[in-house]
């Protein structure tokens, strides 16, 4: 996946990022990512980039380009330092997964993943149908009604 600078929009809360085979999507960015994009914006990436002039918005030393095993290994480790296991993959995940048990639409879904079928992205409905059962148990009037042999329906 590529970012560039030119594609970041944070007065307008979102960015361009290219995926897999040069395909273009929008993803929306929130508050606490607007600032601490516009932070690294202002004082860590002029540092990385030094007196080379680089398109991408994030940048290993040197002002090249980060890699995807670089990227890995800074997730690995800062998810180590907080005595826990994480790769990007499961970040990607995880913040589907949040945005379904949120009330986000699946097409909506779909489209911030870049899938190109929704089937790929109906993995997540699980969490839906989990959360809709508890809400159900929890709120709704019948859902404790005793059977004829006295047990829980």
């Amino acid at each position: 996946m590529d970012a560039r600078v030119e594609d970041t929009k944070l007065e307008l809360g979102y960015m361009l990022v290219r995926g897999k085979g040069d395909k273009e999507r929008i993803v929306p960015l929130g508050a606490p990512a607007q600032e601490a994009l516009r932070c690294y914006l202002l004082d860590a990436r002029p540092l990385l980039a030094g007196r080379k002039y680089a398109a991408e918005l994030f940048l290993a030393r040197g002002g090249h380009k980060l890699t995807r095993e670089r990227i890995w290994t800074i997730v690995d480790l800062a998810s180590k330092s907080a005595g826990r296991h994480a790769s990007p993959h499961m970040l990607r995940h995880s913040a589907a997964t949040h945005m379904v048990s949120h009330g986000a639409d699946l097409r909506t879904v779909q489209t911030v993943l870049g899938h190109a079928d929704i089937s790929t992205t109906q993995i997540y409905t699980h969490v839906a149908l989990d959360r809709l059962q508890k809400v159900y148990a929890d709120h709704h009037p019948r859902a404790h009604v005793r059977g004829a042999k006295g047990e829980t329906k």
